[in-house]
C-alpha cells in the first residue's frame, strides 16, 4: 500500500468513511473485494483520506488492510484505520486493539473518544479524568510510533450541551497530545446548521485546535451542518458516498464536495475529478447493490431534468435560467421530460437531445404537443419512456410510424395445475419481411413467456435482437375506482449491455399493455 501523490495540500481534508460508517447502513453488506473496489473509486475521485474500517475488530476489516497493502497503489488518498482509545486502567502500549491499529500498516489512525460526560460514566464506566488520560496516552503512543492521528469526539454536540467545559477539555487533551485534527461528531444527527456554526466557532476560539466535522443526517441537515462547520472554521469534513450510513445516513460526500468546489471556490479535488462525480456515485451504488437515487443533488438522473413548459421555454433561451450550475461540471446532463405539461419549447429541446432536427416547422411541433397530451390523457407517460417518445416523434417527422414487423395476434395462458404449480405459455403470430411466423414459448410468468415467444419469432430475421434483454418492467393501475377493470400502464426497460431504454404500453389489463408494447416499441434502438 503506497501513496504516489496528494491531491491537494494539507490545509483542508476531504475524509471519506464509506467503508466504515457508510457500511453500517441497513441493506449494505460489503465483502473485502467490494471494499477494495470502492477504495479505488474514491481514490480516483480524489478524496484525501479513506477510512477502511476497524482492523482487529472483525476478520473482514483486518483482511482488507492486509490486502490493501498489496493490491492498491493510492494516487490521491491515504488509507485510515479506525479504532478506539485504550481501555480504562491499562496502557496504550499494551492494549491489543491499539496494537491491531499499528499492525494494519495504515499511515493515519482515527481514534474515537468519548466527549459526553454521561457516556464516559455510563458506557465506559470510568471517571472523567481517566477518560482524558485514555485520550492522552493513546494519541501520544500512536504518534511515537510514527502515525498521524485524528480524533473523533463522539457525541460531541450533545456532550457540549450537557457539559461544555468537559467536552472542550477532551478536544484540548487530544490536540495537545498530538492529534492533527479533532473532529466534532453529531453522532445522533440532531443538530441544525445555526447550532453547529455557533458551537464550532466557540470551540475553535476556546481551544485553538484544528477542527473537523462528522454529521449524521437524522434531521436531514447533514450536508448543511457540514458546510456550516466549514463556515465556522472547520478544515476537515467527514462524509460517505451517496450519504450511506447508519439509520438515515451521513453527510453525503458528493454535494459537500460540489458545494466546496463550485459554491465556495475551494480547491479540494484534483484537476478534472469533479467531472467524474456522477460516474463515481453510480459506480459505488452498483458495488453496494443499491439503486442510485434519481433525485440526489448534482448526480441524480433527475437533478437537471425539466418538465414544465415554462421552464423549457426559458431554458431554450438560456439553460442557466433554471439550473444552478452547468450539469457537465459534475459529469451529469440536462434532460427534458415530455409530458402533458409540455409546450413547444419542451418538444424542440427534446428533439435536439435525441438528435432529431425539427427545423422551424411550427405545425409539426404543434402536432407532437397535441399528440403527447392526447396520449397522456389515455394513460401513457413519456417522461419515463424516452424511447416511446422518440418513436412518436420520428413517426410525426417521417410521416409514418416505423414498423419492422406486424402482429397478427398473440395470447398468453396461465395454467393453475392441481399440484399448486403454474405454467405460463405464450403464442405470437406475426409478419416480418413478408414472412408469417408463429412461435410459442414458456416463461416465468406471462410477461416473460410473451417476451420469449417474440424472441423466438423474430431473432431469426433480426438476429441483433438476441443482444437485448428485458431489464425491468413496472405495472401501475391508473383508475383504481374500477378495480380489476382499471386501465393498466406498463413501463418496460430494455438493455443491450451498453445502455438501457424505456418504453410504455397502456391497455385494460396487465397483459394487453405488453402486447401493445410489442407492436410499437420492441427494438426501438435497432
Amino acid at each position: 500500500m503506497t501513496t504516489k501523490a496528494t491531491a491537494t495540500d494539507d490545509s483542508f481534508h476531504v475524509f471519506d468513511t464509506t467503508l466504515r460508517d457508510g457500511a453500517q447502513r441497513e441493506g449494505i453488506n460489503l465483502t473485502v473485494a467490494d471494499k477494495l473496489t470502492i477504495a479505488r473509486h474514491l481514490d480516483t475521485f480524489g478524496v484525501g483520506y479513506i477510512e477502511g474500517g476497524w482492523p482487529g475488530a472483525n476478520p473482514r476489516d483486518t483482511e482488507f488492510f492486509a490486502r490493501a497493502q498489496q493490491e492498491i497503489t493510492f494516487e490521491n488518498a491515504q488509507l485510515v484505520a479506525f479504532g478506539a482509545t485504550r481501555r480504562a486502567g491499562g496502557s496504550a502500549a499494551e492494549d491489543p486493539q491499539v496494537k491491531a491499529l499499528l499492525k494494519s500498516g495504515a499511515p493515519v489512525i482515527t481514534l474515537v473518544a468519548k466527549a459526553h460526560d454521561r457516556h464516559v460514566e455510563l458506557a465506559l464506566r470510568t471517571t472523567l479524568e481517566e477518560n482524558l488520560e485514555m485520550v492522552r496516552d493513546t494519541v501520544s503512543h500512536l504518534r511515537e510510533q510514527g502515525r498521524r492521528v485524528f480524533v473523533d469526539c463522539e457525541h460531541f454536540f450533545d456532550g457540549y450541551r450537557a457539559n461544555a467545559e468537559y467536552a472542550k477539555s477532551v478536544v484540548r487533551t487530544a490536540y495537545e497530545a498530538g492529534a492533527e485534527v479533532v473532529i466534532l461528531c453529531d453522532t445522533n444527527g440532531g443538530m441544525l446548521p445555526a447550532q453547529v456554526q455557533a458551537v464550532v466557532s466557540t470551540v475553535v476560539a476556546d481551544t485553538g485546535a484544528r477542527l473537523g466535522i462528522h454529521a449524521q443526517d437524522d434531521t436531514g441537515c447533514a450536508v448543511a451542518n457540514t458546510l456550516a462547520a466549514v463556515d465556522a472554521g472547520a478544515t476537515h469534513v467527514q462524509c460517505t458516498a451517496n450519504g450511506y450510513g447508519e439509520r438515515v445516513g451521513n453527510a453525503n460526500l458528493f454535494p459537500v464536495v460540489a458545494a466546496l468546489e463550485l459554491k465556495y471556490g475551494m480547491k479540494v479535488l484534483p484537476d478534472g475529478a469533479l467531472a467524474e462525480m456522477t460516474r463515481i456515485s453510480h459506480a459505488i451504488a452498483e458495488v453496494v447493490n443499491l439503486t442510485p437515487s434519481t433525485h440526489q443533488p448534482y448526480v441524480g438522473v433527475s437533478a437537471f431534468a425539466h418538465k414544465a413548459g415554462l421552464h423549457a421555454s426559458a431554458i431554450k433561451v438560456d439553460p442557466d435560467l433554471y439550473q444552478h450550475i452547468d450539469p457537465e461540471l459534475v459529469g451529469n446532463t440536462m434532460r427534458m421530460l415530455v409530458s402533458d405539461m409540455a409546450g413547444r419549447a419542451s418538444i424542440e429541446l427534446k428533439g435536439k437531445e435525441l438528435g432529431i432536427d425539427l427545423g422551424d416547422d411550427r405545425a409539426l411541433v404543434g402536432r407532437v404537443v397535441e399528440r403527447v397530451k392526447e396520449r397522456e390523457l389515455q394513460g401513457y407517460t413519456y417522461e419515463a419512456a424516452d424511447a416511446s417518445f422518440e418513436l412518436l416523434l420520428r413517426g410525426e417527422v417521417e410521416g409514418r410510424a416505423r414498423r419492422y414487423f406486424r402482429t397478427e395476434s398473440w395470447r398468453a395462458i396461465v395454467e393453475n395445475r392441481p399440484d399448486g404449480t403454474h405454467a405460463n405459455e405464450a403464442t405470437v403470430k406475426l409478419w416480418a419481411k413478408g414472412e408469417r411466423i408463429v412461435a410459442t414459448a414458456e416463461g416465468n410468468g406471462p410477461v416473460n413467456a410473451l417476451d420469449r415467444a417474440l424472441r423466438v419469432a423474430l431473432e431469426r430475421i433480426y438476429p441483433q435482437l438476441a443482444k437485448l434483454e428485458l431489464v425491468d418492467y413496472k405495472v401501475r393501475i391508473l383508475e383504481g375506482r374500477t378495480g380489476t377493470e382499471s386501465t393498466t400502464r406498463v413501463l418496460i426497460t430494455t438493455g443491450d449491455g451498453t445502455g438501457d431504454w424505456a418504453t410504455v404500453g397502456v391497455a385494460e389489463n396487465v397483459i394487453c399493455p405488453v402486447g401493445r408494447w410489442v407492436r410499437t416499441n420492441l427494438g426501438v434502438k435497432y
